[in-house]
């Protein structure tokens, strides 16, 4: 703080000079002629004594006054720089509590997903919202245990689904499985880490900053969630942070999705051959004979019982019986892979296949072709080779039957028709 500066000295000798000389002339004047001058003298010499005392007790009173009031801008600017400092914190704090709301309501739609499907689309739409902005790509990468690899499970740009060329991740997805760490590019042309003309032929869109974050359990990693822009600088560490929080909420409903589906497919599919079981197939015998009466087209049922199977057990015991089992059920689904095709363990050795929009005459040639592939197929039990045969009935809807109880015992008796036949043969429900 700087000091008020004092009057110069010259300019007070010059004040006092000029009062001090008119002064010396009244006591001169008044000594030769007249000696009343001297009180008038003394009068002005009282006044001058009190004009500077005056004058010195106002400059110290203006220099208080100066120094206060650089005080005052002082104390000033100090509460306007801690005004600041809280109106920051305020801010930060509402923008946290903002947060905190979107993650409640996000923990909340994705506790009530039962799917990855369902998750899925919470958390696309959701994050989407979260990070505001009609040209953001929420991405949602799951980690294939059995392939070893990333494979896209969910892209979303806005309200609509898109289709991305890189399926298994590109390099800055790679980057994040590799170092199990969050990453953060906030201009992809200008980040030593990363190629930006590899990321250009791995994908046609325009890529400028991103966020990513594993999903992990444990020590395991289950994905990824990415959140990419085509402007650069649109994410910040904040951003970042954000996103860690919310990959943690989809790390457990991943968890739970994928546990909810493992429950769903041991209730609805056999352990030993990994075939849909036969409560499974009634359930959408219904819908597809709806779905099939509303196109106009057919629908066709197939039931197939390997021939001489107890012969299998007797000679080779149980385990080969099963192997006998996984072995075909491998065969049928290699064979049935349209589409909605459904090839169920209808029980025992008994097996089925429901094919929709498929005609009876083609399923007869379906049937036959499967038939040959099973019987060329060699099985190896106890280290000795083996073929199997296999007896095969077909029926269709709506032209053999009108109820899915009487369209299974028509192709029953087609069944027991082959195997009447002589077995190793395909017959038509009449």
């Amino acid at each position: 703080m700087s000091k008020p500066k004092k009057p110069l000295f010259k300019l007070y000798s010059l004040v006092v000079f000029s009062f001090l000389l008119p002064l010396a002339g009244f006591f001169v004047y008044a000594a030769k002629y007249h000696a009343a001058f001297f009180y008038l003298a003394a009068a002005l010499v009282i006044n001058i004594i009190l004009l500077v005392v005056f004058h010195k007790r106002l400059s110290q009173k203006q220099s208080l006054i100066t120094l206060q009031k650089e005080e005052y801008f002082e104390k000033t600017n100090m509460l306007k720089a801690e005004l600041s400092t809280e109106w920051q914190t305020i801010e930060a704090f509402r923008r946290k509590i903002i947060n905190y709301s979107q993650l409640k309501d996000l923990t909340e739609k994705l506790s009530m997903c039962l799917n990855l499907e369902e998750t899925s689309n919470v958390l696309s739409l959701e994050v989407g919202k979260l990070f505001g902005h009609k040209d953001v790509t929420v991405i949602l990468y799951l980690f294939h245990t059995k392939l070893g690899e990333l494979g896209i499970y969910s892209s979303q740009k806005g309200q609509m689904q898109i289709n991305l060329k890189a399926k298994k991740g590109d390099i800055f997805d790679q980057w994040t499985v590799k170092t199990l760490h969050p990453l953060l590019v906030e201009d992809a042309n200008s980040d030593f880490r990363f190629d930006v003309d590899k990321v250009s032929l791995e994908d046609c869109r325009e890529i400028r900053s991103l966020i990513s974050a594993p999903l992990m359990e444990g020590k395991k990693i289950l994905g990824i969630l990415r959140v990419d822009s085509p402007l650069s600088f649109h994410f910040t560490t904040e951003d970042l942070r954000f996103l860690r929080t919310i990959a943690d909420l989809t790390s457990i409903a991943v968890e739970n999705a994928q546990l909810y589906q493992s429950l769903e497919e041991l209730a609805i599919k056999d352990g030993l051959t990994g075939l849909y079981l036969r409560r499974y197939l009634m359930g959408r015998f219904d819908e597809e004979m709806a779905r099939t009466l509303r196109s106009k087209h057919e629908l066709s049922f197939i039931l197939i019982d390997l021939d001489y199977f107890k012969k299998y057990n007797d000679t080779f015991g149980h385990i080969a019986g099963d192997i006998v089992l996984r072995n075909v059920a491998e065969v049928l689904r290699d064979h049935f892979k349209k589409p909605g095709d459904l090839v169920c363990r209808y029980g025992g050795e008994e097996f089925c296949v429901l094919l929709p929009d498929c005609p009876k005459t083609k399923a007869a040639q379906l049937a036959e072709e499967l038939r040959q592939k099973i019987k060329s197929q060699e099985i190896v039990l106890r280290r000795q080779k083996t073929n199997v045969t296999v007896s095969i009935g077909v029926a269709g809807f709506p032209k053999d039957a009108r109820l899915k109880e009487e369209l299974i015992l028509k192709a029953d008796e087609a069944l027991y028709k082959a195997k009447r036949g002589g077995r190793d043969q395909v017959c038509l429900a009449s």
